[in-house]
């Protein structure tokens, strides 16, 4: 657990407690808050499993009666690739569930003010139209590949809204596209596309051998940089009064392949063998094409990092800690 403070406080202090604190995210949260410093009266508490075993709901009233939190960021989950969510549905489910549950219901128990939850895109129906917005995310099933975690996620938003109904709580979802950056799940088997990518290819490169790219490359996704990602998960919190959730994307113009992906990767890490497209393996959903409409309307200016520029900064990162970094 770490915690970040400021001095002098003289507002009323707003106490906030990130659960999954160690995680993609929260490390991209804690960064930003160390480069551009916290407001005054907010004091920051990051947790990690080590903390509490968040399935466990004793363990999770403990944690929260220790802080007593004012707001809570909840990223803690079980997450996972393509490959992890298609062979274990059921886990992903019930542990989500289990997670969920106890936060929201613990955050209600002692009076939390605004809790802001994770979800992802791939909650949002297989069969729809495009681009999805945040009113379509109970319009039919999710992609068969990953319905546990992404049933499980779509009942934050239930939660959210029947919290709000009883309780006229504030607890509300944002729903970021693809995330990538440091601090990231680097495992080839069970992580994210682009961790993955960035594993293989530094590999192939020591080793070299040819890049093997899983899936013919031909799915399209919008990738968000964890630091981009953490600003607006600041902004969500002090400034978003609404329960509905929000996408927080890229726009649909910045979609780009996993072949175009795989290859600012390549350019990235220097690598100069040969990439082999192994198209035995699933594609998983062609496309989450997401509007980030809602967003604009409340930050128009709101810049993100070129994609190629947080892809050299996230190989760059691996590299220099490839011997800590999770794989």
């Amino acid at each position: 657990m770490k915690c970040l403070c400021t001095e002098g406080q003289i507002h009323e202090m707003m106490r906030v407690m990130v659960t999954g604190g160690s995680g993609l995210v929260g490390k991209a949260i804690e960064r930003v808050l160390q480069e551009e410093g916290a407001r005054e009266g907010e004091e920051w508490i990051f947790l990690t499993s080590k903390d509490a075993n968040l399935m466990d709901l004793e363990e999770t009233r403990a944690v929260f009666q220790k802080h007593r939190p004012t707001h809570v960021i909840h990223l803690a989950a079980m997450v996972g690739g393509l490959f992890k969510n298609m062979r274990q549905n059921l886990d992903f489910w019930r542990s989500n569930m289990y997670i969920n549950d106890n936060v929201l219901q613990t955050a209600h128990e002692v009076d939390v003010v605004k809790v802001v939850s994770c979800l992802s895109t791939c909650i949002f129906p297989d069969k729809t139209t495009y681009p999805i917005d945040e009113t379509m995310i109970h319009n039919g099933p999710p992609h068969d590949s990953n319905f546990g975690y992404a049933y499980a996620k779509r009942m934050i938003d239930v939660h959210n809204r029947a919290y709000f109904e009883k309780y006229d709580r504030r607890y509300t979802a944002v729903i970021p596209t693809n995330v990538f950056g440091p601090h990231d799940n680097f495992n080839i088997e069970d992580g994210h596309v682009l961790p993955g990518l960035i594993h293989k290819t530094y590999k192939a490169q020591k080793e070299g051998t040819a890049l093997h790219v899983w899936g013919s490359g031909r799915p399209l996704r919008q990738f968000i940089y964890s630091l981009d990602l953490a600003r607006l998960f600041l902004w969500v919190l002090r400034e978003y009064d609404e329960v509905d959730p929000i996408i927080l994307s890229v726009g649909e113009e910045d979609e780009v392949s996993i072949k175009e992906a795989a290859n600012v990767v390549v350019q990235a890490l220097e690598f100069k063998g040969e990439v082999v497209y192994d198209t035995s393996k699933a594609d998983g959903q062609f496309k989450k094409t997401a509007s980030n409409t809602k967003l604009r309307k409340y930050l128009p200016e709101f810049t993100f990092t070129p994609f190629p520029e947080a892809i050299k900064k996230t190989c760059d990162w691996f590299v220099d800690n490839y011997d800590i970094a999770r794989k």
